[in-house]
């Protein structure tokens, strides 16, 4: 069984996370996750731009290291970046201070207020100690693009029948997630600008002093 969208409980549970923009009007927040990766980051950014739409990129710090060009290349076409860790790393599986230090190796790297955990997987001991300086951003629809069992059919499926104004919408900037990310993305950018939405960036985040 899919999880396109986040449960209410879930969503109780983890109240102080950023789960879905707050507007009434037709507008959504496209992200993307792990890049940035040559195999499909120019990709994304060349649908964006023919689009005239804006996303936000939850950037790992080890594969900023290694593309330092394409992350330019998202910064410089006005896109919003946030912190995905270092390394990727699953926050259920980690040590408080060993995932707080590779989210800190990362922001290095990066500099932005936003932060999104690897596999959407986080304790509520590293919320609490990363919220004093991240906004936690999760996600209200899930495309399942990096799931290499998933059609790409069933990716715009589950972009289209859930979508609602202010949405955020995770898909990934990974060599993985291409072959399903190459024939979804086109498809939702236009089915959604039929129906009138605009693509915007996550604001950033500035925590209080």
């Amino acid at each position: 069984m899919l999880f396109v969208q986040p449960s209410f409980l879930i969503r109780l549970f983890y109240s102080g996370l950023i789960w879905r923009m707050p507007t009434r009007q037709p507008e959504v927040y496209l992200t993307f996750d792990d890049g940035p990766e040559p195999e499909a980051t120019p990709f994304v950014l060349s649908q964006l731009k023919k689009w005239n739409a804006l996303a936000t990129f939850f950037c790992i710090g080890n594969n900023i290291e290694k593309h330092q060009d394409l992350f330019n290349q998202i910064v410089s076409a006005g896109h919003q970046i946030g912190n995905h860790t270092q390394n990727h790393l699953n926050g259920w599986n980690n040590h408080l201070y060993t995932y707080l230090a590779d989210v800190e190796q990362c922001s290095t790297h990066i500099s932005s207020g936003l932060f999104r955990p690897p596999y959407g997987k986080i304790t509520l001991k590293q919320i609490r100690s990363l919220r004093s300086q991240w906004q936690i951003i999760m996600w209200d629809v899930l495309s399942y693009d990096f799931e290499t069992n998933v059609s790409p059919a069933k990716c715009i499926q589950n972009v289209m029948q859930h979508v609602r104004p202010g949405s955020i919408i995770v898909f990934h900037d990974s060599k993985k997630a291409l072959k399903n990310l190459s024939e979804t993305l086109p498809v939702v950018l236009e089915k959604l600008s039929a129906k009138g939405y605009s693509f915007n960036a996550m604001p950033p985040y500035r925590p209080l002093q």
